[in-house]
């Protein structure tokens, strides 16, 4: 009844009010953010583009853009896109097969992560999480009866593998992590039985060792090596480490001022993009980085809220799987920027620089206050 009664008053003027709060925190992460950005890489942007302005004023130009798409994807109702889920999963294999099958698009890059057109390029991996979110909320959410069911189980598990599989190729060990962990979390909230999650974390964990220690990917090892030792090569490849952890430890606790970064001077290399986070501890020292840990963790709060008061599983799964991305995403980016886990090449929501990958973000973020107008439907 209340999945009927969203439908019928979805594009009538009384649809539930949008979640505010949750609004009001994507919002201010996506101002800090730019504010952020634009002190760490307006160095960088002079020297290699004369210009200083080159990196904000495309992100911000990018953030408003997105900002108006989240605010009209908020206002269609979110099983709309329950349609598409097989259609974008399958467009999101095409193009992950597509790197695989051409030279990399991006020159100077050893690695096939990035589709360029024209002046725009983007990476389908981004489109591959929202493929799996939408489409195991969809499946789960029509089938979860089964989810007792191997057969079923072992199908998603499939669907999985192989966008795991064809990113892990690229190679794209973050943004594979990323995949699997969104898939493996809406697997287990979505009812996965105890024995299949029991087996599947040996399975994994096994896997894993094996995989890491293989040298079936040479660079694997290698920043494994220099997580462990990085200035066992402190001008080469654990250069980028190094510079991060001073940026991180000469912040100390109130850090050195907004705008008063040293190491963003040509030191850390991509100041503005995967090591932002260190600019920020740097800059603003120990406090700004726990508010901005602080900051994801009200979002990350706010939207499984948000899901847990869902009309429907299919809005909480998407909601769920949509905010989780966000916040294993940054957890993921502060572990590789302190040194906690290996270089992952991993961005920072609302901070790293990235224009498409930002619209596609604030895109996301509207589907989850398109859910909380469902859910807001009862009250209002």
């Amino acid at each position: 009844m209340a999945v009927n009664k969203i439908k019928k008053r979805a594009n009538s003027s009384d649809y539930g009010k949008m979640d505010v709060v949750f609004l009001s925190l994507v919002l201010i992460l996506l101002t800090f953010g730019l504010v952020m950005l634009f002190s760490a890489s307006y160095a960088f942007s002079l020297e290699y583009y004369d210009n200083s302005y080159k990196f904000i004023s495309r992100q911000a130009l990018f953030g408003v853009a997105g900002v108006v798409i989240m605010l009209i994807v908020s206002r269609i109702d979110y099983h709309f896109w329950r349609k598409f889920a097989w259609v974008i999963y399958a467009i999101s294999i095409i193009m992950l097969i597509m790197l695989l099958i051409f030279p990399p698009m991006l020159e100077g890059m050893d690695v096939k992560r990035w589709i360029v057109i024209g002046s725009f390029n983007f990476q389908p991996s981004e489109v591959a999480k929202f493929a799996i979110i939408l489409l195991f909320s969809s499946l789960i959410a029509a089938n979860y009866k089964q989810m007792k069911s191997l057969g079923f189980v072992g199908f998603l598990i499939l669907l999985l593998g192989a966008t795991c599989g064809l990113i892990v190729a690229e190679p794209h060990l973050s943004a594979t992590v990323l995949v699997f962990c969104i898939g493996v979390v809406l697997l287990i909230v979505g009812g996965l039985a105890k024995k299949y999650i029991f087996g599947g974390i040996i399975a994994v964990a096994v896997g894993a060792v094996v995989f890491a220690f293989s040298g079936a990917i040479s660079y694997v090892s290698d920043r494994l090596q220099y997580w462990i030792d990085p200035w066992s090569d402190a001008t080469g490849k654990g250069f980028q480490t190094i510079q991060s952890l001073l940026a991180i430890g000469s912040g100390g606790i109130l850090g050195r001022g907004i705008g008063q970064s040293r190491q963003k001077y040509l030191y850390l290399p991509e100041p503005h993009n995967d090591f932002i986070f260190s600019i920020v501890c740097e800059e603003l020292g120990l406090i700004g980085a726990m508010v901005v840990i602080i900051l994801f963790c009200l979002l990350v709060w706010r939207g499984f809220s948000i899901a847990m008061h869902s009309s429907d599983k299919f809005g909480s799964l998407l909601a769920i799987g949509l905010t989780f991305q966000v916040g294993l995403q940054a957890m993921l980016n502060i572990w590789v920027v302190t040194n906690t886990i290996p270089n992952t090449g991993i961005s920072l929501p609302f901070f790293s620089y990235g224009g498409t990958s930002l619209v596609i973000l604030l895109a996301e973020m509207g589907i989850v206050l398109s859910v909380s107008r469902g859910a807001n439907i009862e009250k209002t």
